[in-house]
């Protein structure tokens, strides 16, 4: 018997034609080696950044903080600098990184499922409704500050669910769950400009401005945890599903065509970047543009088979935004800027010269 393999493509807004890069084989430097370059990027990274601040610290004391912590034979840092390698910079550090990652992941899935490459994380209205969550916290009261995560994370579940709700749960096609998206994105931000209007004054309404541009000062170890268990499962659970989005790049009729359940397919991984999202969201804000610019440039890098390109989006978008995050605490330093504001900065022209480059090359 012949066996079916997805055909190869060149991203999730169709097959590769001859004229395309793909096609005619030139990956330089190629897939592995950019996974590779990748790995040895972003722990270098990390170290790198958390020496970044206005307590000047060397790679060496960073290296000799985290050893200590884990037990290894080092002399300890004095408190003041264990103090901030420990409990300020390293969590926040990783916390970028599995954010940056984990949106990367989601938005290189959702632009496969959808065969949309505007698509991104945000696509199902979990930003809206993690927003309109942290914003009933803060401004309503509705509990104490620290609780702020739990209420971002309970809005953007909420709002997924409105979703399923509007588009069918799995037997929708791309643009019905693209326009259930939207509609319910537009719902939730209403009610939380309404929340805002109404019942905000001036020093929450700052806050309130503030998260909703995604930031990443209230790092903490816990949220570290959470993320890292979020996007990790979503990571390996798209990872397995990765022949099945390389026939979803097609349509659903090619996929169901190649022995893909469409229905259950789709489901489960919206259903599995939708948890993630909102795991990730709840502790860092609505970060704009990971998930969109991160999947396009580590398909020109990488190409389009997900097997190579869903670790290539994880460690490419973990590094870009956590130097994008040490960049935003530390340009304008005593002052911090959301780092969702920089990301946008970076992403359009970034986006721009990625969509230039791919129309050049077909």
């Amino acid at each position: 018997m012949t066996s079916h393999a997805p055909p190869r493509t060149t991203g999730p807004a169709g097959p590769a034609t001859p004229g395309t890069a793909a096609a005619r084989g030139r990956r330089w430097p190629g897939p592995v080696s950019m996974g590779g370059a990748g790995l040895v990027a972003l722990p270098l990274s990390v170290a790198l950044a958390v020496t970044v601040g206005a307590a000047g610290l060397s790679v060496g004391e960073v290296f000799q903080s985290f050893a200590s912590h884990l037990g290894l034979p080092v002399s300890p840092l004095p408190p003041l600098q264990d103090a901030i390698v420990w409990e300020l910079r390293l969590p926040r550090v990783l916390l970028a990184a599995l954010v940056g990652g984990g949106l990367a992941v989601c938005g290189a899935v959702l632009q496969a499922l959808t065969r949309n490459p505007l698509a991104d994380p945000y696509l199902l209205g979990i930003s809206s409704g993690a927003s309109t969550g942290a914003v009933a916290i803060l401004i309503l009261g509705l509990g104490s500050a620290a609780t702020v995560t739990t209420g971002a994370f309970a809005g953007s579940i909420a709002a997924f669910c409105c979703v399923l709700a509007l588009a069918g749960t799995g037997t929708a096609g791309a643009v019905r769950v693209v326009l259930a998206g939207v509609a319910v994105s537009q719902l939730f931000s209403a009610v939380t400009s309404l929340i805002v209007i109404w019942a905000g004054d001036a020093h929450s309404t700052r806050s309130v401005t503030f998260w909703l541009l995604g930031s990443l000062a209230s790092a903490s170890w816990s949220g570290v945890v959470l993320c890292a268990a979020a996007a990790g499962i979503a990571l390996a659970v798209c990872w397995c599903a990765a022949p099945a989005l390389d026939a979803f790049a097609f349509g659903r009729e090619t996929a169901a065509s190649l022995g893909v359940s469409p229905v259950r397919t789709q489901l489960t991984l919206l259903v599995t970047t939708a948890l993630s999202t909102s795991a990730l969201v709840s502790a860092s804000g609505a970060i704009g543009f990971v998930g969109l610019v991160v999947p396009h440039a580590a398909r020109f890098l990488a190409g389009s088979r997900h097997r190579m390109l869903l670790p290539v989006c994880a460690l490419y978008g973990a590094v870009f935004l956590l130097w994008a995050d040490t960049a935003a605490r530390a340009l304008f330093a005593p002052r911090e800027i959301p780092v969702g504001v920089l990301t946008a900065l970076i992403g359009v022209p970034v986006f721009a010269a990625v969509m230039r480059r791919r129309s050049a090359t077909r």
